[in-house]
């Protein structure tokens, strides 16, 4: 079972702490969960380049593709791999770098007042269910430490900044994800 410590970080799991964060302008208004995804070399799942890219570290030279993603500073509060395994890169009282220029019922700047969640994936591939499983207990627990976090409150980038983003895209089971967060919760 997954806990959350007094210092935001969730217990047990893999931290690579990122330097692409800032303070919340509020940090009592949590209330938003932004679901993502991330694969590098796109479509390419496995090795260190996603951690690299969310520390500053990712080599322009290692792929084409680099290069042009190398300088972007970003990040996520957690990614989740395709075995279910769970990276935090940032603790969930501070602000991560995931959103972008977004907006959520009317409100712009999502990164001030949401959590960003990376899943191992594509728009377009099927996510595992191990992945499902993990996001589903750790969405629950972030529900519990941020109760202004319901449901209804639980998105994907694709609905935030719309015509600039796409994930987590078609692939990933919005219906069957919140029908086990309800189940499990």
């Amino acid at each position: 079972m997954l806990t959350i410590n007094d210092t935001h970080w969730v217990e047990g799991v893999k931290h690579v702490p990122s330097p692409f964060f800032d303070q919340r302008p509020d940090a009592q208004d949590v209330s938003l969960l932004v679901v993502h995804n991330i694969s590098l070399p796109p479509g390419e799942f496995g090795g260190p380049y996603i951690e690299q890219l969310f520390t500053g570290k990712l080599d322009p030279n290692e792929h084409p593709y680099f290069g042009l993603i190398s300088g972007f500073r970003v990040s996520a509060h957690c990614l989740i791999r395709r075995n279910g395994d769970i990276i935090q890169f940032v603790p969930f009282d501070c602000r991560a770098w995931h959103a972008g220029v977004s907006q959520f019922a009317k409100r712009d700047k999502c990164n001030d007042y949401s959590i960003g969640i990376e899943l191992e994936g594509t728009d377009t591939l099927p996510y595992t269910q191990a992945q499902y499983a993990t996001l589903t207990e750790l969405s629950r627990v972030i529900m519990t430490l941020y109760p202004h976090i319901d449901s209804s409150r639980i998105t994907g980038h694709e609905f935030i900044a719309p015509g600039r983003k796409t994930d987590p895209g078609l692939a990933f089971d919005w219906h069957a994800f919140k029908a086990t967060l309800r189940v499990n919760g």
